[in-house]
């Protein structure tokens, strides 16, 4: 008897702290497995992801070839950046392909995502016809309209001699090379907007357009007036990420002109910020130059992000509300202080 009370008592006093009901759990000793199961993902960001974007920062402030001694040199990299023609030139070729491919792009893509919208046959077919660009190696789509625009051999040449038209040395001239690549461009991302721009058309309930035709309203005004303004913040995403995308175009001109000694190509037609970054960082192993055009980029794509928002996705309801509030405040604070002004000059003349 004595041994088994001296074990109840024992159990009693190990069990009590655990069954203390005014103790708290631990909760981060609860949440170690959780933590435990997404700790590879942030393992991986941080070496792959966080560790290169602040080491570029950190390399950008100096010079360094990549295998002696870093240098510092401060803001050097990007004083020499703003007066560097080489640079600038990258920047006009790039927004120049960019517009002549984004533009042509986008009216495109909205112009088959509304025909396949409105299509009542091979709905499937035509999607997976249009997007398999998209995912299609750019390397050989790049091969095959390097071809294509070939100066001698080219059947875009071919196909101007045998209509009585002169050939063009698309390759050659800085121009030509400008419209080649914004061909690729263009010609590789129209389905992956156009589909895209068919999942905001399906979101659009059919009771507008019913309701429009009863107006009598035409298709294209149905066209203009409900789905363009309705489809704004598709729009908006589109034109983005086309910026983004537009603003670091590399492949197609390193495909086109890389094995032939000048990155750009003829004239540096093709030179872009990205090939100019690819080829002071590892053509001349100036890595902390390289750095700075990064974070240039960065920039750029920054800036015209929020132009592209402000004046795309800046005309909503709300924000169109607080303008006229706003215009009518004004409005109210004028004609008070007009009123003011006429009473204080009857006063004066009593």
């Amino acid at each position: 008897m004595a041994v088994s009370d001296a074990l109840r008592s024992t159990a009693a006093v190990s069990t009590t702290p655990d069954t203390d009901p005014s103790k708290r759990p631990n909760r981060f000793r609860q949440a170690i497995p959780q933590y435990a199961a997404v700790s590879p993902f942030f393992v991986l960001f941080a070496i792959f992801g966080a560790f290169p974007v602040f080491f570029s920062i950190w390399l950008s402030f100096h010079s360094w070839d990549g295998i002696g001694t870093m240098t510092w040199v401060g803001l050097e990299q990007y004083s020499y950046l703003l007066t560097d023609p080489t640079f600038w030139k990258s920047i006009t070729n790039t927004l120049i392909i960019w517009v002549i491919s984004t533009v042509p792009m986008l009216l495109l893509a909205l112009i088959i995502a509304n025909a396949l919208h409105n299509a009542t046959r091979f709905r499937s077919f035509y999607r997976i016809a249009y997007f398999i660009p998209n995912i299609t190696s750019v390397v050989a789509v790049t091969m095959v309209f390097g071809s294509i625009f070939s100066n001698n051999f080219g059947l875009l040449n071919a196909f101007m001699t045998s209509v009585g038209l002169d050939k063009i040395e698309w390759l050659s001239q800085p121009w030509g090379i400008k419209v080649a690549i914004a061909t690729i461009v263009a010609w590789r991302w129209t389905g992956y907007n156009a589909i895209i721009f068919l999942a905001g058309l399906q979101a659009i309930s059919s009771d507008i357009y019913e309701a429009a035709k009863v107006d009598g309203a035409s298709p294209r005004q149905q066209f203009w007036q409900i789905t363009v303004p309705l489809l704004r913040p598709v729009i908006l995403f589109t034109t983005v990420t086309s910026t983004i995308g537009g603003l670091q175009i590399f492949t197609e001109s390193q495909v086109l002109f890389g094995s032939s000694g000048a990155i750009g190509g003829p004239g540096d037609g093709g030179l872009t910020i990205v090939s100019y970054l690819y080829d002071n960082a590892f053509g001349s192993n100036q890595f902390g130059y390289g750095a700075a055009i990064g974070w240039a980029l960065f920039v750029l794509i920054v800036l015209f992000s929020i132009i592209n928002w402000r004046l795309i996705g800046g005309n909503d309801d709300e924000r169109l509300t607080r303008r006229a509030a706003r215009r009518v405040q004004r409005r109210i604070a004028a004609e008070q202080t007009a009123a003011a002004t006429a009473g204080k000059e009857s006063t004066d003349a009593h």
